[in-house]
């Protein structure tokens, strides 16, 4: 048997195994350089969308609505806020990957507060984020996020505190297995193991 029959017959299988059961044939992306030779993904393709960005505009230096950090291994995440829906994140697969579509983190329709604070730690990505509903009047948030993302940043954890002026200070431990918010005398622990505690 020579080279090309093997590929022609891989070829028909993959067809009549499309057309079977009325399913939709699974996508099959190029190998990356990392795999061994021969061995194919079945995984979809990242969702080939560019970095949002927040809605809501600012003249000043910087822009508190919008925070990025990247993590030991290259990747980027990035969040912002969307007027009257919450806090969203998005990452990259490396420094010049794909951003992942915008996942919302938090909801709500109260106002955005102040900025994001978004820190990385080996493979643990910590946020600060507050709303409430006149902050662009001036009034102090009512609803202070706290956000933990891990590994492949697909699972994020978020723990709420309400009528409280917002988490102003973030450290981590053990490799960022362990991430500590602080606000005056007041602490939130995270930990892989066992969430958030107070």
């Amino acid at each position: 048997m020579n080279r090309i029959e093997p590929l022609v017959l891989a070829g028909v299988l993959l067809l009549v195994a499309a057309g079977c059961g009325g399913q939709e044939p699974v996508s099959v992306r190029a190998t990356p350089a990392a795999t061994r030779p021969g061995e194919l993904t079945t995984s979809a393709p990242p969702a080939d969308v560019g970095l949002r960005k927040s809605d809501i505009r600012w003249n000043g230096e910087g822009d508190p609505y919008n925070a990025m950090a990247e993590l030991d291994d290259g990747r980027r995440v990035a969040m912002h806020y969307r007027r009257g829906k919450g806090l969203y994140e998005q990452h990259s697969s490396g420094p010049t990957g794909t951003w992942t579509r915008p996942r919302l983190i938090y909801g709500t329709k109260t106002e955005a507060c102040q900025g994001i604070e978004l820190r990385a730690f080996g493979k643990t990505v910590a946020a600060i984020a507050d709303f409430g509903d006149y902050c662009s009047d001036g009034e102090p948030p009512m609803e202070s996020i706290a956000a933990v993302g891990v590994r492949d940043l697909r699972t994020w954890a978020h723990h709420l505190t309400r009528s409280f002026d917002g988490w102003e200070r973030i450290s981590a431990g053990d490799g960022g297995n362990q991430i500590t918010f602080k606000r005056g005398s007041s602490v939130l622990r995270w930990s892989r193991t066992g969430g958030f505690t107070k």
